[in-house]
């Protein structure tokens, strides 16, 4: 798929791009598999900012995505490829053979009317799940589990894969798209391929108005704050901010540490990420 761009009508047009969405077959979702969001602006229950920079957007619903893929030794079939604007990778509706619909998170090069499995001993092909321990070593593979049945939490991203690496013992080595090199649990699952929409990372956005349609809020310079809001703010004209660059409550912005050093996943570290 590719990027189509605009003509320069306006400063904001002249260099902005935007996916051609060529590869989706279905403009509106499944009703039954959606659910309403509820927007909190980056609050808590008291009305305090907890997460910067989040707030307004269009109003969405929440596409229900089977990121267990349980439903073992069933044959389903790719229904439809679809947008879904709560995540960069496009998703996949299946439709199993006993009638059930499900979304999935669509896998590279994944085409209408192509049947998927999942289980312990299906083929290692794009778009099937299957457990680690079944999966050949080298294979790109994405939506991850870190703890057995709890449903994939890593490499959901555009274009985003990992590799496995090795076998040992219980454990897999799995190499993150951070570099990271992680031991997972062998009885974890993962689906074979890479994630769809990989242009999503070459989109330019061109203004900011369409950060804002996305729900993002513009991010303000420390040094152009004042001294309450920010520690390097405030003083006359121009300054460099007279310190290392770090965030609103200090902490350093360029390879400062945030990890905790007692962290319990440190030992299922093997390489740390770059």
């Amino acid at each position: 798929m590719a990027l189509r761009e605009y003509r320069p009508t306006s400063p904001g047009r002249r260099l902005a791009t935007v996916l051609d969405y060529s590869v989706l077959t279905k403009k509106k979702p499944e009703k039954g598999l959606l659910a309403p969001i509820k927007k909190t602006g980056g609050r808590n229950n008291q009305g305090e900012i907890t997460c910067r920079h989040i707030g307004g957007g269009n109003k969405r619903m929440y596409r229900i995505i089977d990121f267990k893929r349980n439903k073992d030794n069933i044959p389903a079939r790719v229904e439809a490829i679809e947008y879904d604007p709560n995540r960069s990778a496009f998703i996949a509706l299946l439709c199993y053979q006993d009638g059930e619909r499900r979304y999935i998170i669509a896998p590279k090069d994944i085409q209408v009317g192509e049947v998927l499995l999942s289980g312990e001993s299906v083929e290692a092909k794009n778009g099937n799940c299957m457990p680690l321990k079944s999966i050949p070593l080298g294979l790109l593979i994405h939506n991850v589990e870190i703890n057995k049945g709890r449903g994939g939490q890593m490499v959901r991203g555009a274009g985003g894969f990992a590799k496995l690496m090795a076998r040992e013992g219980d454990y897999a080595h799995i190499q993150l798209p951070s570099g990271e090199i992680r031991k997972v649990l062998v009885e974890c699952r993962a689906t074979v391929g890479q994630v769809g929409n990989i242009d999503w990372n070459n989109i330019w956005w061109g203004k900011a108005g369409r950060r804002r349609y996305r729900g993002i809020r513009p991010t303000v310079r420390g040094t152009a704050q004042n001294p309450v809001c920010h520690p390097m703010g405030g003083g006359e004209g121009r300054t460099g901010g007279g310190r290392h660059p770090c965030s609103p409550n200090g902490k350093l912005a360029k390879g400062g540490k945030t990890r905790q050093k007692r962290n319990p996943s440190n030992v299922f570290i093997i390489r740390r990420r770059k």
